[in-house]
C-alpha cells in the first residue's frame, strides 16, 4: 500500500484545509486509518483515526470538534477537514494505514506511512 497525502498550505488562524490522503497499490479499503501530526521538535502525535468501514471515529482532545475525519473506499481516500486552526496546529500531517483489525492512536501500530504534507498557521 502507498498513501499519498496532500492539501496542506498555510492559512490565517481560524481558517480551513482539508487534507487528503490517497491510497494505491494493495488497496487499504479494509484497513483502519489515521492523521498523524509532528511539530519541529516534537514527537509524531496522533490526530484522528477512522476504522475500515468508516463508522467510528476517534479524536485527540486537542482537535476534537474542529477536525473531522472521513473516508470514501470507493475512491481509496481519507480526508482529515480542518476548521478552526490555530497556530498550534501548525505541523506536517501524515496519513498511515494499519492492518490491524480497529483504529488506535500509537504510531507503532501503523504499517504504511504517507510522505506527509506541511500545515502552517499564521496567527
Amino acid at each position: 500500500v502507498q498513501l499519498q497525502a496532500f492539501g496542506g498550505g498555510l492559512v490565517q488562524a481560524g481558517g480551513s484545509l482539508r487534507l487528503s490522503c490517497a491510497a494505491s497499490g494493495r488497496t487499504s479499503t479494509g484497513y483502519p486509518m489515521a492523521w498523524f501530526r509532528q511539530a519541529p521538535g516534537k514527537e509524531r502525535e496522533f490526530v484522528a483515526s477512522i476504522t475500515a468501514s468508516g463508522d467510528s471515529t476517534y479524536y485527540a482532545s486537542s482537535v476534537k470538534g474542529r477536525f473531522t475525519i472521513s473516508r470514501d473506499n470507493a475512491k481509496n481516500m481519507v480526508y482529515l477537514q480542518m476548521n478552526g486552526l490555530k497556530a498550534e496546529d501548525t505541523a506536517i500531517y501524515y496519513c498511515a494505514a494499519t492492518t490491524g483489525s480497529s483504529p488506535s492512536r500509537w504510531t507503532f501500530e501503523y504499517n504504511y506511512w504517507g510522505q506527509g504534507t506541511q500545515v502552517t498557521v499564521s496567527s
